[in-house]
């Protein structure tokens, strides 16, 4: 009898993935342990991790491993990871901060002695919350140089620079590999897995090359996937988006005034601004 109910419940589960991932595109499962202990931690941990049409958990709390499922463009499970330790959950990976732990209920408050070899994993030295908070001011940083690049990249094209675009190109390519894609806010870590590919493959052939034409051909890709960035991002001041309908192009200025990248003197103050980013 215990082993059909086991059978049973194996093939209740086998069915479950398979009809949630036909519900998710781009599917991909994997398997990780979360610590909890009861039916309440495993609402817990499904509602934390769940996204529609995007991440599916499914937490044993016998075994304590979880089953995502998971769409490959949309997210990844650092991302899914991490919204379940900030609802009180550990996971091999990502440690909860305490006071969200605090706050479970006592019976969900689960055996926490693999707290210290989480924190070495991570390689945390203080609790995961004071971390996390500093880390996301050295994302925001760290976007700050990425935007910063950019705009230098943008200059040099404006001046028809072709020797400086290549240099900007690959400062800019650096500080795009530089980012820490795990702590950035939940907005941008969706867009930058969107535009991350795109941005450091057209960065690359902009620095590869001291063609101005070329360059400005791969700017238009940088400038798109840019503006996706900076739409998500809180900056500390106005960034206006431009548009070129000569070549039917968009760029990103911290200046209101119009100087064309796309054209340089030739042609400097064509365009117009189309949108202010607050």
């Amino acid at each position: 009898m215990k082993s059909l109910k086991t059978t049973v419940t194996a093939m209740t589960l086998l069915l479950s993935i398979a009809v949630s991932n036909a519900q998710i595109k781009n599917a991909k499962t994997e398997k990780v342990k979360i610590f909890g202990n009861c039916g309440m931690c495993e609402t817990n941990i499904e509602k934390a991790g769940n996204l529609k049409n995007t991440a599916i958990v499914d937490w044993d709390k016998d075994s304590k491993i979880a089953t995502i499922s998971y769409d490959t463009a949309k997210t990844n499970p650092d991302e899914i990871l991490k919204r379940i330790a900030l609802a009180g959950y550990d996971s091999e990976k990502f440690l909860a901060p305490d006071t969200k732990y605090d706050k479970l209920h006592a019976c969900c408050q689960y055996d926490r002695d693999a707290k210290e070899l989480i924190k070495m994993a991570v390689n945390e030295s203080t609790d995961m919350e004071s971390n996390y908070s500093v880390a996301m001011q050295e994302q925001t940083n760290q976007l700050k140089l990425v935007f910063d690049d950019y705009f230098a990249l943008k200059d040099a094209l404006v001046k028809t620079d072709a020797a400086m675009a290549s240099i900007k190109a690959k400062d800019l390519f650096v500080a795009i590999n530089a980012v820490e894609m795990e702590t950035l806010k939940m907005e941008e870590h969706m867009v930058w897995m969107k535009v991350y590919k795109n941005l450091t493959s057209d960065g690359k052939k902009i620095s590869e090359t001291q063609d101005v034409k070329v360059q400005r051909e791969f700017f238009k890709s940088v400038s798109k996937n840019m503006y996706e960035l900076m739409k998500v991002s809180k900056e500390d001041t106005p960034t206006y988006y431009q548009y070129c309908p000569m070549v039917k192009a968009n760029w990103l200025s911290k200046e209101n005034e119009v100087k064309n990248p796309y054209y340089g003197s030739k042609m400097l103050t064509c365009g117009s601004t189309v949108e202010t980013i607050k």
